[in-house]
């Protein structure tokens, strides 16, 4: 036994004086780890005139934070030089020296980026970009901005069909942020291509809210009292389309309200006292759920089976409450789409329940009416 682990013991040793002695098996083994690590990391360096001794940061952007991804000092001429070790995923990202920033896209397979230029250009785009496609496409259409030499059609097309949607995701959110049916509509083509990409569930949440807060913003202009009652177009639980517009002539509420919804259906008695008294004197009751899944609920699921399972409890559900709660009149109307319902974002509805008044000519008399006295004070005004 003795003799057994003195054999195993010089054997080891020979290996190490072989593993060991040889300067070149050293520097080759140094050599392949090191083209590892730099095949694994990413590089950003280059030279930055004015950024003289002063730090640099990478930051990863995003809707919620930014976060230090890499940071170097740059030497007396300008020169800098930082590393990712692990990479970095696709996505949005910035140079940021001092107030400054340059913000960047990058596709997740850069390994070495050189980024160069006068620091005063920073912020302005103007610096060059070589390594990294995303950026330079971006850094381009950035420049076009500034300097005026692109117009709204072409920027516009930019962001909608850039090659990387990160790309069109950095222009929307610097150029298109104001509430407008064109930037909505940018904002929602550059969405769905996000979804294809590799974007984080959070991140598609929190971009589909910014969205959201969009549609609110142009609701609040567009959906007033007195301003015409936008059209809603949509099918029935049984499949036949019901449109608003089609009740002109007639008073009508416009009611938001889910099967889930606990308010909804504890108000749902007082619209149908009033619906039941009025019916026959001109009035109508149209119903817009917002039972269904959006893209957040629909997260939580792993296959379309699982999705398409519970898309249709939920419209089993609607069914049976409208059943239930004696909700008798026809224009009962849904694209299940639960929060990312199309009606609810035109009318600005982050909330259930959610009525409007809508006058015989098909314009808003009333908003955020409650229980049946409110209901019929309003109703007697227009009938």
């Amino acid at each position: 036994m003795k003799n057994g682990f003195l054999s195993l013991l010089v054997l080891a040793l020979i290996g190490l004086q072989i593993s060991c002695g040889s300067d070149t098996a050293t520097s080759t083994s140094s050599a392949t780890a090191a083209s590892a690590s730099s095949a694994d990391g990413l590089t950003v360096s280059g030279q930055i005139k004015g950024a003289e001794n002063l730090k640099i940061y990478l930051d990863a952007e995003n809707f919620a934070a930014t976060r230090v991804m890499g940071t170097a000092e740059a030497d007396g001429s300008g020169n800098y030089s930082l590393s990712v070790p692990g990479g970095l995923k696709p996505g949005r990202y910035r140079l940021r020296v001092g107030a400054r920033k340059l913000g960047l896209v990058f596709d997740g397979t850069e390994k070495n980026v050189n980024i160069s230029g006068p620091l005063t250009d920073l912020d302005k785009y103007a610096l060059n970009i070589t390594g990294a496609p995303a950026a330079k496409e971006l850094s381009d259409a950035m420049t076009g901005l500034y300097t005026k030499s692109l117009t709204e059609a072409q920027l516009t097309e930019k962001a909608t069909n850039a090659s990387n949607p990160f790309v069109g995701l950095a222009l929307a959110m610097i150029h298109f942020r104001s509430a407008s049916e064109e930037n909505l509509a940018i904002h929602k083509t550059i969405y769905d291509k996000l979804k294809g990409a590799q974007m984080s569930n959070n991140e598609l949440s929190a971009y589909s809210g910014f969205i959201g807060q969009l549609e609110k913003g142009m609701a609040m202009a567009r959906i007033a009292v007195g301003k015409p009652a936008p059209n809603i177009d949509l099918p029935s639980p049984a499949g036949k389309n019901y449109a608003l517009s089609d009740l002109k002539g007639k008073v009508v509420l416009l009611d938001f309200w889910a099967s889930w919804c606990g308010p909804c259906r504890r108000e749902n008695p007082n619209v149908v006292k009033v619906y039941n008294k009025y019916k026959s004197k001109g009035f109508e009751v149209f119903s817009v759920s917002l039972d269904g899944l959006d893209d957040r609920t629909k997260a939580r699921f792993s296959t379309e089976e699982q999705i398409e399972q519970q898309m249709q409890r939920s419209k089993d559900r609607w069914k049976q409450a409208i059943a239930a709660d004696g909700l008798t009149w026809t224009g009962h109307v849904s694209d299940l789409k639960k929060w990312n319902s199309a009606p609810a974002q035109t009318y600005g509805v982050s909330g259930i329940p959610r009525t409007f008044m809508i006058d015989r000519d098909g314009k808003i008399a009333a908003i955020g009416l409650r229980g049946a006295e409110a209901i019929e004070t309003e109703l007697l005004k227009l009938l």
